[in-house]
Formats: C-alpha cells, sequence, structure tokens
C-alpha cells in the first residue's frame, strides 16, 4: 500500500505471538513484539536521507515498551552502527543518546566496551547479543551468547532487543548504500 510496510512476525493466538520458526519456544504478549505498519519515511532530510525510519522508530519504540531503558536502546543502535561502519546512524544515535542524558563516556567507548567497566552488568549482556546478531553470518549467535543475554532479559525484552538490532542493521544497510551523509557543521567542513 503506497509508502508503507507492514511486519509481522509469527502466529497471533489468543492475545499471544508465537514464533515457531525459532529453535528455543518464545511466547510473549503480541504488543511487545514489533508489528510495525506506517510511512517508512524517516526523520532525516534532503537528497541524500534514505527511507526506512518507520521501522527503526517502530523497532525503538516496541523494545521501549518491552522494559529496555531508551539509553540502552541508543547504545545498541550505537554499537551495531560502529560495527556496520554507519557514519549517518553512528552520528545520529550518538546525538539521541545524549539528547536522553547519557553522558559521554558510555558512547566514547562503545567500541572497547568489553574492556570498560562502565557497562553494567545488563549492558553488556544486551552489547554482547548484539555484536553476534550483528555479524551473525560469522558468528550464527552463539547459545552461550544468547543463555547470558537471557539471565538478564525477558522473553519480550530479548525478542525486542533481537529486533531492535535487526532494524538498526537494516537501516545500516539503506544508509550505506544509498551514500546518506551525516549533517556537518560549517566550521567542521571547512577544517
Amino acid at each position: 500500500v503506497g509508502g508503507a510496510i507492514i511486519i509481522v512476525l509469527g502466529l497471533h493466538v489468543a492475545g499471544l505471538i508465537e514464533l515457531p520458526f525459532l529453535r528455543r519456544q518464545v511466547r510473549v504478549p503480541m504488543q511487545t513484539v514489533l508489528v510495525a505498519s506506517g510511512d517508512l519515511q524517516g526523520s532525516a532530510s534532503g537528497p541524500h536521507a534514505p527511507a526506512g525510519g518507520g521501522l527503526a522508530t517502530a523497532a525503538k519504540r516496541s523494545a521501549e515498551a518491552a522494559g529496555l531503558d531508551s539509553q540502552l536502546v541508543e547504545l545498541v543502535n550505537l554499537r551495531v552502527s560502529q560495527i556496520n561502519g554507519c557514519a549517518f546512524c553512528i552520528n545520529m544515535h550518538t546525538q539521541d543518546a545524549r539528547k536522553l542524558g547519557e553522558t559521554e563516556q558510555p558512547p566514547y567507548l562503545l567500541s572497547a566496551w568489553r574492556e570498560s567497566p562502565l557497562y553494567t552488568e545488563r549492558a553488556r549482556a544486551a552489547l554482547a547479543w548484539t555484536d553476534p546478531v550483528t555479524l551473525i553470518a560469522d558468528t550464527h549467535a552463539p547459545d552461550d551468547v544468547y543463555e547470558e543475554m537471557r539471565a538478564h532479559f525477558s522473553e519480550a525484552e530479548a525478542v525486542n532487543l533481537t529486533m531492535l538490532s535487526g532494524a538498526i542493521n537494516a537501516w545500516n544497510r539503506i544508509a550505506i548504500s544509498f551514500r546518506a551523509i551525516h549533517p556537518v557543521k560549517a566550521k567542521a567542513a571547512a577544517a
């Protein structure tokens, strides 16, 4: 339908979503699983701004509704964007994290999160899961990393954390493929 996309992740059964294609049985309340519908236009504008922001926004809102902290959501988005090398998204999610009250240190140290004691156990579990989900062809999302993540996140949170990673991976691929350019301040551009 025009510029709309609808994503449905399973069968609706008595108010629950079942994801039968998963190796592990997952049954979570339907409203906690990403079911996105709407305009694909993002918040970015201009000739180099990619579409697809509606999907990323839906994943973010769904993750937060499932109980994921908004600052953790931004750190996950930023980490995936670092791994994928998406300058547009790195810039956007660093700014978004700062607007949410995140200090400068977590985004600065994110590429070395394993070596920094700055991150909580919950954040570390999310980041440890985010890395192999982003690099799925190489890692196949190892069971031990999944189990560690599940020790810190409910099923609904785990599903939405994984969907969040998938959505930002898609956004990164769109932004990189279509040469999205992050905003550059005039003074920085002249240097």
